[in-house]
């Protein structure tokens, strides 16, 4: 392959303005808006300890730590005594049944979080849990359960023992960051990294109702990429999202962390790179770039790598804390949307405490590509006053919506180009940690926006989990 190459920096990474944005304004709707409706509590006692900044109950690349399916809601926790639980309600209830998932999480570590997916061909809920570079847990319940939630009991004996492999297929010993996502046709597919950071890849597996099957690894940890400061050759993609639009095309976007800090300006930054994008029309098989030029392909000795061409849509160096894993999401014509956070270059250009200075001038961006294929960056207005995620989702009039750390929900209209950001609520009495874990599926099915968080605690201390439910444009 050829050296990367950027997309112009004028065009890439420029604030929009209205202006800018006027070609691409759908009719109008109703602008962005959220109602709560209310709140309930999964856990009052759930596991509470922090970890990389974050909770093993809460981390916003928990993917489908949350859920809904045929009318009822689910979640998947620890509670204080470490036992991995599964919840569900029927939606407007306020009543969660509980189930043991026969698994106790092994060590503080947020990163060990769970993970469900639906395999839509046999109504199976499935689990993954309890991983950081090392081994994974697997539970799957029987077949037809989720299919039926009104007519089978929610019992332990309707899940299988847990297991360390995915029904015998043994992925890898360095096991990471399970997502689950489901094809058009109703199989299950789970993204998962091998490895470990800085010198890790992605890889997938599909299960068709029958049995899995593991495709392979699709990045590349290897290459050199060069700063100012000095190289590295070693590295990891980081997704900030796998999803299928509704049109069956496979998007995700991505940062790279470099495994040799020579990168940075300062060692207490984070050698995150560049915000990039890439697509499979092929369910994940063949991977292209923005220009539709195959970069990297499943299980072959191609993979998408750091020096390939066409990979990148807002450049950014290793010097502003750029995070990893953030969020996107696709509107109503299958166009990619992001939502990336940095501490911005009039905060100064080098970063010194990733942490500290991230709290202190991080700002979030969101990132889409318009109806002529032209990507368009605009500044959100509110401080992020965190160093961790964002979480973004779109509502049935393409408004965008970004759900702050604590809680706090802002919101941009289609109508305007999201150039009209502003804050919608403003977490009061959430007492929210920090990072939420949204219920991707809701919005489309019944215009919701649910989402779980836990309260605020000190030391390991077990505090309270709660899901709650705001009003979305009808």
């Amino acid at each position: 392959m050829h050296r990367r190459t950027l997309l112009a920096a004028a065009l890439a990474g420029a604030v929009v303005t209205p202006a800018l944005a006027s070609g691409t304004a759908r009719a109008a709707g109703p602008g962005p808006s959220v109602t709560r409706t209310g709140a309930t509590t999964l856990d009052n006692q759930a596991i509470f300890f922090v970890s990389y900044d974050g909770l093993v109950n809460n981390n916003a690349f928990q993917k489908n730590g949350l859920l809904t399916y045929k009318g009822y809601q689910y979640a998947a926790w620890y509670t204080a005594d470490r036992n991995a639980v599964v919840g569900r309600r029927a939606l407007g209830s306020t009543t969660w049944s509980t189930v043991k998932a026969g698994h106790t999480l092994r060590y503080n570590d947020s990163h060990n979080v769970i993970s469900m997916g639906v395999s839509k061909a046999d109504g199976r809920l499935h689990l993954n849990m309890d991983s950081h570079s090392d081994g994974f847990t697997y539970v799957k319940s029987a077949a037809g359960l989720m299919d039926d939630p009104g007519g089978l009991s929610w019992t332990a004996g309707r899940f299988g023992a847990p297991r360390s492999t995915l029904d015998g297929l043994a992925l890898t010993s360095q096991f990471t960051y399970p997502q689950f996502i489901s094809t058009p046709e109703g199989k299950l597919q789970l993204s998962y990294r091998v490895a470990v950071s800085g010198n890790g890849r992605n890889a997938l597996a599909e299960y068709d109702g029958t049995r899995w099957t593991n495709l392979g690894e699709w990045s590349s940890s290897t290459g050199t990429y060069s700063s100012e400061h000095g190289s590295s050759t070693a590295r990891n993609m980081y997704l900030h999202g796998i999803d299928y639009d509704r049109n069956g095309r496979l998007h995700s976007f991505f940062t790279w962390r470099e495994q040799n800090g020579a990168v940075m300006c300062n060692g207490g930054g984070i050698t995150n790179h560049d915000t990039g994008y890439v697509y499979s029309d092929d369910r994940g098989r063949t991977w292209r770039n923005n220009a539709g030029t195959v970069v990297g392909v499943t299980g072959g000795s191609d993979k998408v790598s750091v020096n390939d061409a066409g990979l990148v849509v807002d450049p950014l160096n290793a010097d502003h804390s750029l995070m990893n894993q953030e969020s996107q999401f696709t509107d109503s014509a299958g166009r990619p949307h992001a939502i990336i956070s940095y501490v911005p270059g009039r905060f100064g250009q080098c970063t010194t405490d990733y942490v500290s200075d991230r709290t202190r001038n991080g700002r979030a961006f969101h990132v889409r590509r318009n109806a002529s294929g032209t990507w368009q960056k605009t500044e959100i207005p509110v401080p992020l006053n965190s160093s961790q995620r964002t979480k973004l989702i779109l509502d049935k009039y393409d408004n965008a919506y970004a759900v702050f750390p604590f809680g706090r929900i802002v919101g941009a209209s289609a109508a305007s180009g999201y150039t009209d950001w502003k804050l919608l609520f403003d977490g009061s009495g959430l007492n929210a940690f920090g990072e939420v874990v949204i219920d991707e599926a809701r919005v489309a099915q019944d215009g919701v926006l649910s989402f779980m968080y836990q309260e605020k605690s000190t030391g390991t201390t077990p505090s309270a989990l709660r899901v709650t439910d705001f009003r979305l444009p009808a």
